[in-house]
Order: C-alpha cells, then structure tokens, then sequence
C-alpha cells in the first residue's frame, strides 16, 4: 500500500484508511468478533492509517480499535481521532444512544472546543485506546462552534503539535466552506472532507481544495460513496445519499454514471474511490469498513485501474463539472514502502 506524507508534517497515512466509525455500532450492532476481524482485514491489505472518534459509538470504536491494534508495533500505524464532543455522565439514559449508534446511552456528548474541553479529550481517548499518543487529531463537525474552535481549539492542537505530542492537526466536516476558513485563518496542517469531492459532489472544488492548494495543504478524503448511494455497481430504489433516502435525481444520475463506467470497462465503486485522486491536494481515501469482507473488496477496488477516458466522458455528458482537474495522478506521483 503507497503512502503519502501529510505537508509539512512527520505524518505518513496509507493512500486507503480504515474508518472506524462501524466499529461503534452504526446504525446496526457489529459484533467484537467482526470487529477484531475488519481490523485484520486492513493491516493484511497494507493500510496503515486507523480514523475513528469518540463519537462513534460514546466511545465503543475507541476501544475496540485499540484493542485490535494493541499487539502491533507502534510506529508501523497511524491513528486519528477527534475532539470537540466530550462524553460526560448522561444523567438521563433512555437504554439506547439516540444518535444513531446501537450502544448503550450511559454516557452523552457535550460539544466542548474549550482549551480543557481539548485537553480532556485527548486524554480520555488515550485511556479508551491504550495507545500512548494520536498521530493526528482533528476538529469534529465545528460548524456552529467556529468562534471557540478557532480561537482555543486549533491553537491549543497547535501547542500539542510544538511539544511533539500530535504529529498533524485539522478539521473534519461534512461541508467545505468552513473547512477552506480553517486552512486559510488558522494553523491545520489537514482537513478531512466529508462527501464534498464524489462523482455527485464536486463543491469543495469552490472553496476547500483551492485553499488546500493555495496553502499547500493536504486533504482526506472521507464519504466518497455519498451515504452508499455510489456503492454498488447498480444504484437501486432506496438507497441512502449523505444519511437520507436519495432522491430520483441524484439516483437517475448515479445509476447514469454506472453505466458510463461499465461502458469503460470500470465499476461505479471503482470510480468513486478512484475520483478523489484527480485532485492533486488529496493524499488519502479513507472508507468506513464494518467486516473483513469489506475490507477485502475495497482494498481489491482501490487497486483496479480507472482509464482516463471516464472522466472525459463523465465531463463531456455533464455528468461530473468541467473544472474537475483532468489527471488522475495516484499512480504516478506515490511512493511506496
């Protein structure tokens, strides 16, 4: 599996990383040993690079990340994690986590982008891991905290980065306006964007990625599947499109896309793994992953090769935007250990 630096930074990520939030039990239970078995799916597959988040699960992906990780040597994987939502005593529990995690709701979240609030954080997701630092941490979802998490949190991840304590800090949003803020007004060395660069979404072509490039930063790309809706090789009647049922639309466009790229010779999941790479800023794809099985097939899609000629086509139907850069430049540019 190639690697690439984050600018600027000590910090390497695998071009495919393995999202954690699954292991919190989203949406649905996954059970300890599917869980053990996913993370051992990716280290055989070459990835290296490990996201997950307090919030996925109050705290359950932490854990079980960690454990799964605990018997590998620590300066062979890369870790991130969040802050920005404190889980604190829920004094109120109802038995089940209304947030979308099928776990148990003792704890609650409580947004904090306090200076503490980061400290506290950190700390508590080091307890939860077992590990005995995060390589990068990021911002979660700022987008009605800007004010705090700019001026305390960011400069506060800024100190711990002086101190060798954190390797890379950033922000990791589903939109990509704020996200260009951050890179341009604040000390983030990455930002990982959600579903804003997908073969239906090209936005963060308005904001996020000129600044990435303006500022010569680095760009994870998260959600390339937008919800599941690019996932499947032929998109279906009631599948979900970021977190709600896709509309006709954007189903007809999916489906659209397919078949341009089986006229290709590709796959829609193929594709939207492969589309983040036509933009030179991104250095990472990183995809949630529940089972060994879904490791397996997207480290296997990860590796086929997507002619040029798709996204030519895609331009010339007015199926992705004419500005989306013309050359996919993974393969070219990479180094690989």
């Amino acid at each position: 599996m190639k690697h690439r630096k984050i600018t600027d930074t000590a910090v390497e990520l695998t071009e495919l990383g393995f999202g954690a939030s699954s292991l919190g039990n989203l949406y649905r239970t996954t059970p300890d040993a599917d869980a053990a078995a996913a993370v051992e799916a990716a280290w055989e597959a070459g990835i290296r690079y490990f996201d997950t988040a307090p919030h996925y699960g109050l705290g359950l992906s932490e854990r079980r990340l960690g454990a799964a990780l605990r018997h590998r040597p620590r300066a062979e994987y890369t870790v991130s994690s969040k802050v920005g939502r404190l889980l604190v005593p829920n004094e109120h529990p109802r038995g089940v986590d209304t947030e979308g995690f099928v776990v148990r709701d003792d704890l609650r979240r409580e947004w904090d982008f306090s200076r503490d609030g980061v400290l506290r954080s950190i700390e508590a997701t080091l307890e939860r891991t077992g590990l005995d630092r995060l390589d990068v941490v990021y911002l979660h979802d700022p987008d009605d905290h800007w004010r705090q998490a700019a001026d305390e949190a960011m400069p506060t991840l800024a100190d711990l980065r002086a101190q060798g304590v954190v390797g890379a800090v950033g922000v990791g949003m589903n939109q990509s306006a704020m996200l260009a803020r951050f890179l341009r007004e604040t000390p983030a060395d990455v930002v990982m964007l959600a579903g804003r660069y997908t073969l239906l979404d090209q936005s963060a072509l308005d904001d996020v990625l000129p600044a990435a490039q303006e500022r010569g930063k680095s760009v994870v790309a998260v959600g390339v599947f937008n919800s599941g809706l690019l996932s499947l090789d032929r998109p279906a009647e009631g599948m979900m499109y970021d977190y709600r049922h896709a509309p006709s639309e954007l189903l007809a466009r999916a489906r659209a896309i397919a078949e341009a790229c089986a006229a290709h010779g590709t796959t829609l999941p193929t594709a939207a793994i492969a589309f983040a790479w036509s933009h030179p800023s991104i250095i990472n794809v990183t995809l949630g992953m529940r089972s060994a099985a879904q490791v397996t097939r997207n480290a296997e899609l990860h590796h086929r090769h997507v002619p040029e000629s798709l996204w030519d086509d895609l331009r010339a139907q007015g199926l992705i935007r004419p500005d989306v850069p013309a050359e996919n430049r993974r393969r070219r540019s990479s180094r690989c250990r």
